[in-house]
């Protein structure tokens, strides 16, 4: 049993790296692609490290399209709609988690459901909706559509969060004096911190990430996506610029990196403040 034992931890950090090389090679991939000139990438033999890096694939990259302005519009669109999901999502969790109802049931019900639908059975009544409220083609339009889209999974997850959360903490505040408001404040806030960075974090990446909505809400090339922009890459006959392209596809997952990283921080401090305080 102890020999079983002994060869099933190595055979575990294997496969998990194994798994890391997995997620990690397609990355891999596009950082050395992004780097080589076209000779090397017509090689029948490619390689990982590119043997004559250049930036020739960033410059060519930034001159073919506006990615600059591509990024800024999607750094935009998804902060705004991570924030606006959030503020939504606390509240309404609130009351879900605290006030069993029948229209809280049915509201549970309906998050559940809501995430079945596919993109594209709503995709028309979507455009036609915001076309007769004069919001096509704007990003308040797209906005409202990922906060809505995103707000299902929010709700949930942070409905979770708060039904962990005692409610004789909120009894031993009332009984203390504390108001609903303050309550809310500094009792029940702090605690919902990892449930918070999580649910916008998610909201913010399924915005950055996003294609469909975009590609039919959004005609004025000042306003697309940065999605939206690395499709233009691909020639009408099918044939990509792969350098360019990889170059770009680069320079539009570093922000979402970065945001995740901060995030992250946020995520893991906010999980052990809630542990000290509970």
């Amino acid at each position: 049993m102890r020999g079983a034992r002994t060869l099933a931890t190595p055979a575990k950090y294997l496969a998990l790296a194994a798994y890391l090389v997995f997620l990690a090679f397609p990355l891999l991939w596009l950082v050395s692609t992004a780097f080589k000139p076209p000779q090397e990438m017509a090689l029948i033999e490619p390689t990982i490290i590119p043997e004559n890096p250049t930036l020739e694939n960033f410059r060519l990259a930034f001159d073919q399209q506006p990615l600059a302005r591509a990024l800024l519009n999607t750094l935009i669109i998804a902060g705004v709609s991570a924030l606006v999901t959030v503020l939504l999502s606390i509240p309404a969790a609130y009351v879900m988690a605290r006030y069993r109802s029948v229209v809280s049931r049915m509201t549970t019900l309906w998050v559940l459901l809501s995430q079945m639908f596919p993109f594209i059975l709503v995709i028309i009544p979507l455009f036609l909706l915001l076309r007769d409220a004069g919001l096509y083609d704007t990003q308040i339009g797209l906005i409202i559509v990922y906060v809505v889209w995103s707000m299902p999974f929010a709700l949930w997850m942070l409905r979770s969060y708060v039904a962990g959360i005692p409610a004789e903490l909120e009894e031993a505040a009332a009984m203390d004096g504390a108001g609903r408001l303050r309550t809310l404040r500094d009792i029940v806030a702090p605690l919902l911190v990892p449930g918070v960075v999580a649910a916008a974090l998610f909201a913010f990446v399924s915005a950055w990430n996003e294609f469909l909505f975009a590609l039919v809400l959004l005609r004025t090339p000042e306003l697309q996506t940065i999605s939206l922009t690395l499709v233009k890459f691909i020639g009408a006959e099918g044939v990509a610029r792969l350098g360019p392209l990889a170059a770009a596809a680069l320079v539009a997952t570093i922000p979402s990196l970065v945001f995740f990283a901060i995030i992250q921080r946020r995520l893991v401090g906010g999980m052990l403040g809630g542990a000290v305080k509970s």
